[in-house]
């Protein structure tokens, strides 16, 4: 049987083991105890908390100008003043401690700092307006929103198209859409990152090989436009090999504008030569003025834009008339159609079944024509 302290309880005891304890000694040890119960504990300072005076609006000021590129047009897109964002930005550098813009006559580039809290920003952004939206649907406060991204320079006709249809099913649901004018790489970043639900984009392999979470509905393969000078060989055939092609160059890109379609079309001609590299576009202007570069060019030049028309038109499908100011440039088509692009609607997988609903509405509603679309080069 075990045995118990003598004297009950735990001060007690202490005192009956340690008969040298005194009552003048016992009572200073309890008036210690009392003090170091009144002063509040204070702990070491560690610099992974955030900067007092951070804010949330902070960070949605700095993705805004990272993601405008000048204060002009991010103030524009924030609807606040200029200076206002201005001097917004100076604080969240002050309380960071270190500058996060380094600022010039062409707009504003990412430091080391701002490059690391841009992502960071973007995470805890996207977290927060997550939770938001989700604890407000839970308490039956609004209705389901859904954050939805059409990056530009997609095909008029597929963007149309696939707006209108996702507008009806949303509408049916009692679902609000968010449209989101972002651009997307090929690992679907903005939507893994939760920075937006779902979105309009390209795939260059398999749904199957999308990085998790995402989730993809194809809606159909599309090619580009090729120009190429109407005094070339292949002008007269309409249509042009990859060997030839690669012997040219060849106007594309910037590769920043569509990522995942420029790798992956710049590997489909390198596997014919190896030095092949795109030109990038002297000006990024409408597809005329790249053409009007591409006509007075010194050495055969070709212009590429981006997936622009659905792959492979059956015989009797007529393409788009050429738009006025083309020049000596004239439309071809590639031979056995090796660059193409698959457009999807791309979603992340924890997406609520209802509003996963509407996108496969929506997948169900479009059905791009068969016609080539004007688009800019790229």
């Amino acid at each position: 049987m075990a045995r118990g302290l003598p004297g009950g309880p735990l001060g007690d005891a202490k005192g009956a083991m340690n008969p040298e304890i005194s009552d003048a000694g016992h009572m200073n040890s309890s008036a210690d105890m009392k003090q170091a119960q009144a002063e509040p504990v204070r702990l070491p300072r560690t610099d992974t908390q955030a900067p007092q005076g951070l804010e949330l609006r902070h960070l949605r000021y700095f993705v805004a100008v990272a993601d405008a590129g000048t204060f002009t047009h991010a103030a524009e897109r924030l609807f606040i003043a200029q200076p206002t964002l201005s001097q917004q930005i100076r604080r969240l550098e002050q309380a960071i401690g270190a500058p996060l813009l380094r600022r010039g006559h062409d707009g504003v580039q990412l430091s080391a700092a701002g490059t690391m809290l841009l992502d960071t920003a973007r995470d805890v952004l996207a977290m927060v307006d997550h939770g938001v939206s989700q604890t407000r649907q839970v308490a039956g406060l609004g209705r389901p929103r859904l954050r939805f991204v059409i990056p530009p320079r997609l095909p008029e006709v597929l963007t149309v198209t696939t707006a209108s249809a996702l507008r009806s099913a949303a509408v049916a649901a009692d679902v609000d859409v968010a449209w989101m004018d972002t651009p997307l790489d090929a690992e679907f970043s903005p939507i893994r990152q939760r920075q937006a639900d779902a979105g309009l984009g390209w795939l260059t392999a398999s749904p199957d090989a999308l990085p998790a979470p995402l989730d993809a509905m194809s809606l159909g393969e599309f090619e580009p436009d090729l120009w190429i000078p109407a005094s070339h060989p292949a002008g007269r055939r309409g249509s042009i090999g990859l060997d030839e092609l690669a012997g040219m160059d060849v106007i594309h890109g910037p590769r920043r504008a569509e990522p995942g379609t420029y790798d992956a079309w710049t590997s489909i001609v390198r596997a014919v030569d190896p030095r092949f590299q795109f030109t990038v576009p002297p000006l990024r202007h409408s597809l005329q003025v790249v053409l009007a570069f591409a006509a007075t060019a010194g050495r055969p030049t070709a212009v590429l834009t981006g997936p622009a028309a659905i792959a492979g038109p059956p015989p009797g499908v007529i393409r788009l008339p050429c738009p006025p100011g083309t020049g000596d440039m004239v439309r071809v088509s590639i031979a056995g159609h090796p660059l193409t692009a698959t457009a999807a609607i791309v979603w992340h997988g924890d997406l609520p079944r209802p509003l996963q609903q509407i996108l496969f509405d929506t997948a169900d509603g479009v059905t791009p024509q068969p016609e080539a679309s004007l688009s800019r080069a790229g």
